[in-house]
């Protein structure tokens, strides 16, 4: 056979090779978030935090980040729209890979510029887990509207996608309010939670008091899985206090799932997120082009 001859598995390989071309992107090299060293720096971790990285880390996680980075992923054929995107991992560590990397991929698939937001962990032992985090987040968001002309951004298309911790990360964005400047255009939610108040059994779950939901938060798309604890509840108390402010706010809450999927693959619905979540992007009118 000749080699030139394009049978139907070398036109199968052939589509694969050019589809991954179209989608193609660039990656910068790390900036760091803090140049001059990260404010209240990052204490000594604790023999039960220390520990819970070991048992729960698993190989594929980035700890300790004593010095927080940002990285930008470019498509091959970006929208102006730009999505920040903060791993899970307890406050303890990075789940980088299915949580991170992954997620820029397929944001760069949909034409967005994505930005890998490596925040300092662990901070699980302070008394306000989520405050250096939010901290790092905000610092990327005002970093990205500053420079929104040189990286080729709209800077009123900035979002925000948080995973489990990084999830409470942009809760705690969204309404502790850090900095105008540092908001998200958007946020998007993903097995997050963290903020109910603690409650015995039987009795109704509830948003902690200190957890306020600003009249002007930005919109939010949530998702989770029915049996993933408490967090299930959570999404729906969000959702549902954005419904009596009228603010806009999707809600996805699928059966089966379970927490940290991420970007792994499978047969349950839950796997098909990225699908519905790119869907609420082109319906809100992040994904227009410019």
């Amino acid at each position: 056979m000749s080699p030139f001859c394009l049978t139907p598995a070398r036109l199968g390989a052939l589509a694969l090779i050019l589809a991954g071309a179209l989608h193609a992107q660039r990656v910068d090299e790390p900036i760091s978030l803090w140049p001059k060293g990260a404010p209240g720096g990052l204490p000594k971790a604790s023999e039960s935090t220390l520990n819970f990285i070991k048992t729960k880390g698993g190989k594929r996680v980035t700890s300790p980040v004593a010095e927080p980075s940002l990285t930008l992923w470019h498509p091959a054929k970006p929208n102006g729209c730009c999505v920040v995107v903060a791993p899970g991992g307890g406050y303890a560590f990075l789940s980088a890979e299915h949580e991170g990397r992954q997620v820029c991929q397929w944001l760069n698939e949909a034409g967005v510029t994505a930005a890998l937001l490596l925040y300092r962990t662990p901070t699980r032992d302070d008394a306000k887990s989520h405050e250096k985090p939010v901290a790092d987040a905000a610092r990327a968001i005002a970093h990205l509207r500053q420079n929104a002309v040189g990286l080729g951004i709209d800077p009123k298309r900035i979002g925000l996608i948080g995973f489990s911790a990084g999830g409470n990360l942009l809760a705690h964005l969204c309404c502790d309010r850090p900095a105008a400047e540092a908001l998200p255009d958007f946020g998007i939610m993903i097995y997050g939670g963290g903020f109910l108040k603690p409650s015995s059994p039987g009795q109704p779950a509830a948003l902690r008091d200190d957890f306020v939901v600003p009249s002007d938060a930005p919109p939010l798309f949530l998702l989770c899985a029915h049996d993933d604890g408490s967090n299930a509840q959570a999404a729906a108390l969000l959702y549902l206090r954005y419904k009596q402010l009228g603010l806009s706010a999707e809600l996805h809450l699928l059966t089966q799932g379970g927490h940290g999927f991420g970007m792994r693959q499978g047969p349950l619905p839950v796997h098909q997120w990225p699908k519905r979540c790119t869907e609420w992007m082109g319906a809100m009118g992040w994904l227009q082009g410019r």
